[in-house]
């Protein structure tokens, strides 16, 4: 098949849980959902779970009977096109057709704060996830493997089937029914949310800040490492106006997801666990080969990813070959226990021949992350703590005005 330019191309988007320590072992609440790692998981270029990932979804609004949704809540159709042109299929939103009252939380789950039962029911799922990062650091120093903590601010998009009732709502609506949907959560924020993170949320929480980046991201494929995904962190020369080779990563890997729908908010919020490895184990010849794949690369901000490769220098031999291409410029935003990065991304995937430009919040909690590290797994700081951040997300992301979709 004959090579096809980037400027050329349409333009992409941009299990079983592991045993919980005995100490806070306790019966999980309704309204969640296992599921394995999914089948693409040691695919070049898609997203790795750990073997012993836990993936789950949480609906803050439950009725305290059963597993019916307030009367109210049902699914909308929406329109991502990026989403639908990979899938092919309908998305659906949970929405309500009344404003819930902001003053009365506790009526969401009866008896807690919407963000205490959040906090509980993540806990142990951390807990549990973090004992296995741990047993891989040990021995390692976290230079080499970055354990993070990391929330992310969006939308559950569920995936439809043609026997989907999609106009069913309230008393009819079950968590059982969504849990059969595949789910997605779509994270490209509007320009009044990146107007209203920077100029007010930022402000509020006590975030100050720290730097600005403008880098370019190379993915590449590996034949000798058919389960990863080398990223290549670039920076531009400026003399040479060309690409120069930062840093080499492997693909992060996910070792708990937990999605929260939130019922009486516009936006749903993800709890991540994963980490990233530093590619040490690599000789000269490697990174030679890597290197002039990366300088070989034609910074054009014509086309989706900033990058384009001549004819035939898309692949180095038989063993490394270009799979995707990122501009991002970024901004983030710091203090002693949280990390914000707000980005631009204009991405390109070449396996799919699709690209789009994003606009995303990722909020790194390295307080949390510290003291996991640092401390015995289950304690009541790590709790509180917790519930603290899942608070202050709630009260400040998710509140009135903040949409994707």
């Amino acid at each position: 098949m004959a090579y096809v330019p980037p400027h050329k191309r349409h333009s992409m988007e941009s299990g079983d849980p592991s045993p919980v320590p005995a100490s806070i072992r306790r019966q999980f609440k309704r309204g969640l959902n296992f599921r394995s790692p999914r089948a693409n998981a040691h695919q070049s270029g898609k997203i790795v779970y750990a073997d012993t990932a836990i993936y789950r979804w949480l609906a803050v609004g439950l009725d305290e009977d059963g597993d019916h949704l307030p009367s109210g809540v049902f699914l909308k159709p929406v329109s991502v096109e990026a989403l639908e042109r990979r899938s092919g299929e309908k998305l659906l939103a949970l929405a309500k057709n009344c404003v819930a009252n902001e003053d009365d939380e506790t009526s969401l789950d009866h008896s807690k704060k919407p963000w205490i039962r959040i906090a509980e029911t993540v806990m142990p799922d951390l807990v549990s996830s973090y004992e296995v990062v741990r047993s891989e650091i040990e021995g390692q120093s976290m230079e080499e493997i970055k354990p993070a903590l990391v929330a992310r601010f969006g939308k559950i998009l569920f995936h439809g089937n043609p026997s989907f009732p999609v106009e069913t709502c309230g008393d009819m609506l079950r968590e059982a029914s969504l849990r059969q949907l595949k789910r997605s959560f779509y994270i490209n924020h509007p320009a009044s949310f990146v107007e209203n993170v920077t100029l007010r949320i930022i402000p509020e929480i006590g975030l100050s800040f720290a730097y600005e980046k403008d880098l370019y991201h190379v993915k590449l494929s590996d034949k000798s490492r058919p389960g990863a995904t080398i990223s290549c962190k670039c920076i531009v020369s400026k003399s040479e106006q060309r690409l120069e080779l930062y840093k080499i990563q492997l693909n992060q890997v996910r070792h708990m997801v937990v999605d929260v729908s939130c019922l009486n908010k516009d936006l749903d919020m993800r709890l991540m666990l994963r980490t990233r490895s530093m590619l040490t184990a690599i000789s000269e010849k490697e990174k030679n080969s890597i290197r002039d794949l990366i300088t070989s690369a034609v910074i054009d901000s014509s086309v989706n990813g900033g990058l384009k490769w001549p004819l035939g220098k898309e692949s180095s031999g038989d063993r490394y070959s270009i799979i995707g291409a990122c501009h991002i410029i970024s901004k983030t935003y710091k203090n002693s226990s949280m990390r914000l990065k707000v980005t631009h991304a204009d991405q390109f995937d070449f396996r799919s021949s699709q690209g789009e430009v994003t606009e995303e919040t990722v909020l790194k909690l390295k307080g949390i992350t510290s003291e996991l590290h640092g401390q015995i797994l289950g304690t009541d700081v790590i709790s509180d703590m917790l519930k603290d951040a899942v608070k202050m997300m709630w009260e400040h992301f998710l509140s009135s005005g903040n949409t994707v979709i």
